[in-house]
């Protein structure tokens, strides 16, 4: 097949896979879609084991054939409940933070799709990474301020935290629009 053809034939059909996977996306009104549990953070009424976990799932409607939101859950060993940390921009521009704590459970879906586990850790030391990881959220320099690009974003902060605690060993994927947004422009 020649160089042109190969052209005028990915022009054909790369809008219409995107439009496929973009009308895929928006499959039903926001408010409709699910928001429980997935089932992947173990219980904390029979877990007394400290847990970290960093989610990741796509984004609400559209945005979500190009980008995913990421968050992270945190139990310490004996407690009876996570505490979930992610940013959110909604209400931001009306002065609400974009630090939200407990919005919803640890490993709950986001809009309709199942969130996939990026780290896991357990047992022995966590209690420290999660001393780590609550000093590292109090220092993150975007507390009251969201956008969706560049950054700061729900990615940003993910990143941030990230880059605080190695011990996360957290790797972000591609699809985490915002997580390159560094402090001061670096």
């Amino acid at each position: 097949m020649s160089r042109r053809r190969a052209r005028w034939l990915l022009a054909l059909v790369l809008p219409a896979l995107v439009g496929c996977a973009v009308l895929g996306r928006a499959r039903s009104n926001w408010w409709e879609l699910e928001r429980g549990p997935s089932g992947q953070a173990p219980d904390p009424a029979l877990t007394q084991e400290p847990v970290v976990q960093v989610y990741a799932a796509r984004a609400v409607s559209w945005r979500g054939v190009f980008a995913v939101h990421t968050w992270i859950a945190v139990k310490p060993g004996g407690a009876d409940a996570y505490r979930r940390y992610e940013v959110i921009g909604w209400g931001v521009d009306r002065g609400a933070p974009a630090v939200r704590v407990n919005r919803a459970g640890p490993d709950n879906y986001w809009f309709g799709d199942r969130p996939l586990k990026l780290v896991d850790l357990r047992g022995e030391g966590v209690d420290e990474v999660i001393t780590k990881v609550e000093a590292a959220i109090a220092a993150y320099p975007y507390p009251a301020s969201y956008r969706t690009w560049p950054g700061p974003n729900s990615n940003t902060f993910t990143a941030w935290i990230g880059r605080h605690v190695p011990e996360l060993r957290l790797k972000l994927p591609p699809t985490a629009i915002g997580k390159d947004y560094l402090a001061g422009g670096a």
